[in-house]
């Protein structure tokens, strides 16, 4: 049955707007692509982070250039004892030690002038002041065996040699006190696998002559290789520390390095 014009018009009019209506609500229906949903980076600080060089072009951030290693410094074997083969080496050594008040002071030197050397320590000293054996291999110093008790091994039976040999520190060197030996001290310390250590100038500072004395016999021993004896303890070392340091000062100018021995 055909309805009446006049009731046609309305419906066809609530027709096309329920579309229009319909179109708004879902604008994505009828479209013929789609938008891609953005993804976001994670952010890993200096390493993701994108930037732009100099030309405008882009360019990703390293890491931050770190500056080039220093050489290493070539260092003598543990046992080189090629003592003349390193050029203008001293080797300065100190015995009786360890004492508090001029140990300390002597290392303090050293310090000063970026010189290593080697303390023959006394077994019964190192027993008092185990802190200070401790601070001279922190500083890179060398240790090595003076005896327990500083008695003259030349005059002990091998028993007592042994024993203070033993009760000394334990060290790849051996001092003899006052420097007596002989051929039988030699081989029981090499059954402790114990160089034997003498020197080649004597300060003679023990016998406190004077800073001036001192030094001239630091002074006039220089040579490539040369060990030279000085004391850190078995008393009064205030002539010993300045003479060293204005020693060392001289010696340095003149090209002098300072090595510990391979003890």
């Amino acid at each position: 049955m055909t309805r009446p014009p006049g009731k046609l018009l309305p419906l066809v009019a609530a027709l096309l707007c329920g579309a229009v209506l319909a179109q708004t609500a879902n604008p994505s229906a009828h479209s013929t692509t789609s938008a891609k949903p953005v993804v976001q980076a994670p952010s890993h600080g200096l390493l993701s982070t994108s930037t732009t060089s100099k030309r405008g072009e882009p360019s990703s951030t390293k890491q931050p250039i770190q500056p080039p290693a220093k050489p290493a410094v070539a260092k003598p074997p543990a046992d080189d004892w090629n003592l003349t083969g390193h050029g203008k080496v001293l080797y300065l050594t100190f015995d009786d030690g360890p004492q508090h008040e001029w140990t300390p002071k002597v290392l303090a030197v050293l310090r000063k002038h970026h010189a290593q050397a080697t303390f023959f320590v006394l077994g019964i000293q190192v027993a008092q002041f185990p802190e200070l054996v401790t601070a001279e291999r922190a500083a890179g110093h060398h240790v090595g065996n003076h005896t327990y008790d500083h008695k003259t091994l030349t005059t002990l039976p091998d028993a007592k040699i042994r024993q203070e040999i033993a009760m000394g520190v334990k060290s790849k060197c051996l001092r003899p006190p006052t420097g007596a030996t002989n051929a039988k001290i030699q081989a029981i310390a090499a059954s402790y696998h114990q160089r034997q250590v003498l020197w080649d100038v004597d300060t003679e500072d023990w016998e406190k002559p004077g800073t001036a004395r001192v030094e001239h016999a630091i002074m006039s021993g220089a040579r490539p290789g040369a060990i030279i004896l000085m004391h850190d303890g078995g008393g009064n070392r205030s002539e010993t520390v300045a003479a060293l340091d204005q020693a060392l000062t001289k010696l340095t100018k003149l090209g002098y390095t300072y090595r510990s021995l391979p003890c």
